[in-house]
Parts: C-alpha cells; sequence; structure tokens
C-alpha cells in the first residue's frame, strides 16, 4: 500500500460516504471514489480495483436493505446474475492486460459519456409496465453491463436500472433494487479478478469500506422515500469536472494526442 497521510485517509473515507449514497440511489458513486484516489497519487488499475472493495460492501448493504423491504426478486435474475458474473470477470481481466497509460485515454471518453446519459436520459415512471423482453434475453444486456462494471465501472449501476425500466418494464424504484444485486455479483466478481492480480489497496479499501457501508444504508432508504431525480445533476457535474481535470493534466495522453494534432 502507498504511504498516505491520515487527513489523505480521512477525506477518502468521507467521498467513500458519499459515494454509497449517491450509489444507492441513481448509480455512479465511483465517479467521486475513483477521481479521489487518483488525485491522491494511486494508480488507475489500483483506483479502480480498490474502488471495488468499498463499492462491494456499499451495494451489500443496500441491497439487503431493499431485500428486507420486499424489492427485490432473486427468481426473476438467476440467469442476469450469472451473465453479469461473467462479464465482469471477462472485463476486469481485460482491464488488467491494456496499457494502463491508454486507459488515461479512454476515461475522459466514458466519463462524457456517462454525462451525455444522465442529461439525455428520460425521468422514468414508478410504475410497473410490460416486459419487453424475457429475463433470458435480458441477460445478454446484463453480460454487456458487467463488463463495463468490471473494465471499469461508475455508472454502470445507472445502466443497469435503465434496462431494467425499459426491456423488463419495472418502475424506477423496483429497478433500483434489482440493480443493486446485478450489480453486487459484477463488483464482487471483479473485485476477486483484481485482487488475484494484486491490484488492491486493501486496507484503504477496508477504510473506505465503512464510510460506504454507512452511506448505502442511508442512500437505500432515501431511495425507496424520494428516488434519484436529485442526484441526477450531482452526477453530472462530477463527471464533467473529472473529466476536465483529467485533460488539463499536462501528461494526459488524450490531451497530448489532442496538443499534437493541433499543432500540425
Amino acid at each position: 500500500m502507498i504511504d498516505l497521510a491520515p487527513d489523505i485517509i480521512a477525506l477518502l473515507c468521507l467521498a467513500a460516504v458519499a459515494a454509497g449514497f449517491v450509489d444507492a440511489i441513481a448509480g455512479g458513486g465511483g465517479l467521486i471514489v475513483i477521481p479521489a484516489l487518483l488525485a491522491a497519487g494511486i494508480s488507475p488499475v489500483a483506483a479502480l480495483a480498490t474502488n471495488k472493495v468499498q463499492a462491494c460492501v456499499g451495494t451489500a448493504s443496500a441491497t439487503y436493505t431493499f431485500w428486507r423491504a420486499g424489492w427485490i426478486d432473486f427468481r426473476l435474475l438467476r440467469l442476469p446474475l450469472l451473465a453479469a458474473l461473467a462479464g465482469a470477470a471477462i472485463g476486469a481481466l481485460a482491464l488488467m492486460v491494456i496499457d494502463t497509460r491508454w486507459l488515461m485515454v479512454v476515461l475522459p471518453i466514458l466519463l462524457v459519456g456517462i454525462a451525455l446519459f444522465f442529461l439525455l436520459a428520460p425521468v422514468a415512471s414508478d410504475v410497473d409496465s410490460h416486459a419487453r423482453v424475457t429475463p433470458m434475453t435480458y441477460a445478454a444486456v446484463a453480460g454487456g453491463i458487467g463488463f463495463y462494471d468490471g473494465f471499469f465501472g461508475p455508472g454502470a449501476g445507472s445502466f443497469f436500472a435503465l434496462s431494467l425500466v425499459t426491456l423488463m418494464g419495472m418502475g424506477l424504484t423496483r429497478a433500483t433494487a434489482h440493480t443493486k444485486a446485478l450489480n453486487l455479483m459484477s463488483n464482487v466478481v471483479s473485485m476477486a479478478v483484481l485482487a488475484a492480480g494484486g491490484q488492491v489497496l486493501w486496507m484503504l479499501g477496508a477504510a473506505m469500506a465503512v464510510g460506504n457501508f454507512i452511506g448505502g444504508r442511508l442512500g437505500s432508504r432515501a431511495a425507496m422515500r424520494f428516488g434519484p431525480k436529485l442526484i441526477r445533476p450531482l452526477l453530472v457535474i462530477i463527471s464533467l469536472g473529472v473529466t476536465a481535470k483529467l485533460l488539463l493534466d499536462p501528461a494526459n495522453p488524450l490531451r497530448m494526442l489532442v496538443v499534437a494534432l493541433l499543432a500540425r
């Protein structure tokens, strides 16, 4: 583990509380934690891996809260859960074999895409409607999102929720509840793969997990009461702000490429 000052660790734990709260409501908590870890001097792959540790705890907390309240039907999710498992494992393996330098090119592009998603996606109803696909067909979608979660992660919960609303006909709160179970599966599997590759900072991840657990419990209760509408603007601001921060770094390969093209 890299040597971090106590005040930096405390700030990272506070970021984990905020991430757990946001993640339980609308997804995208990684947009808070990953930039914080990168700002602390942690490498991109290690930041993504350590984020999975604290995210697992927060997502488990939210999943348990929704399940106890009767919002989750695990029988409906049997095939999607298996698909999310496989997709996340492949995504995490892909993350470990790519050149980390190029991950800094991909990150800003993905973050802009997430911001556009939150800006343009319609606010869904909280009333269940007719499912457009079967659970078996939806499993293919869950596998694709699981791959994204294993490879990168932030916003995966929102992609799960949106797909459950549009394809499985779930109301927004019910979709958010089932999202937690799918997200928990993809988080646990990708964390295990990245841990096997020696990428996880366990002590830091454990400390942040405490904060994420607290945030997850508070956020899941708020989701059942208020829904995610107030969180969407926050996620847009965070994703665009992080993109700007990454691109302002003179060492960022994407910035270097753009500068070189403009200089021609």
